[in-house]
């Protein structure tokens, strides 16, 4: 065996050569990505990897080999992670540890956080045509799902809020634009009865650079948001019908 390339097959051996690094690559990317506690960037990947390796097709081929199996590669965030294959959730569901269900304002608040920012407390109240208390959003930043991004250039420089990657990996999503449309949202009998004429779902977009009209946080904004605390009321409870 040790003298199995020394017949002169230079095109045999440069081919059993490059077959076993792309086999050494998808190795050392199924186990970069196993290891990690959260989704992994190709720039990550790529950083670990020999130069001139395609590491496009190393994904794709590690994608290919994990399809229909009981852990999958999927591209959550635009990043890439093994989760368990999503038919076998429910068997396994048993097992996990449930977290704290969010109440209406807060379900109703994330939505149009993901699909209109970035935006402010007010825009909000004005979406949802109420006010609500300041523990809705605290609840939220609680989750790690939204952030603050920055400042409107208005009077009262009110905070902007966006949603974070911690909120693609969470509800499965590669890019915050796929977020349902509104045909799919009514498949899904989430928008039921008549529709207003005109009546459209925003295309979402979390750019994580600050728009035109919004300032940078500055270091005060910075630490209110590390001192957040859990609120200990249902953030429901607090809020009331605006006239």
């Amino acid at each position: 065996m040790s003298d199995l390339f020394d017949d002169g097959d230079d095109d045999d051996r440069d081919d059993f050569d490059t077959l076993e690094r792309e086999a050494t690559a998808r190795r050392l990317v199924e186990a970069l990505i196993f290891a990690s506690a959260g989704p992994v960037g190709e720039d990550d990947l790529a950083a670990e990897l020999p130069e001139g390796v395609d590491l496009a097709a190393v994904l794709a081929r590690l994608e290919a080999d994990y399809a229909g199996r009981g852990v999958e590669l999927v591209r959550v965030a635009g990043k890439w992670q093994f989760r368990t294959a999503a038919d076998l959730a429910a068997r396994l569901s048993r097992d996990t540890v449930e977290p704290k269900k969010l109440g209406r304002a807060a379900l109703e608040t994330l939505a149009i956080v993901a699909y209109h920012q970035p935006v402010t407390r007010a825009e909000i109240e004005q979406i949802r045509g109420v006010q609500m208390s300041k523990g809705t959003l605290d609840v939220l930043l609680e989750t790690g799902w939204i952030r603050m991004r920055g400042r409107r250039r208005t009077p009262g420089r009110p905070v902007t809020w966006g949603t974070t990657e911690a909120f693609l990996v969470h509800f499965g999503l590669e890019a915050i634009q796929d977020l349902p449309g509104l045909e799919e949202l009514k498949g899904a009998g989430l928008l039921e009865g008549q529709i207003p004429a005109g009546f459209a779902v925003p295309l979402p977009s979390d750019d994580t650079a600050l728009t035109p009209d919004e300032d940078p946080l500055d270091a005060t904004d910075l630490l209110e948001m590390a001192e957040t605390e859990e609120p200990d009321v249902d953030e429901d409870d607090r809020e009331r019908e605006a006239d």
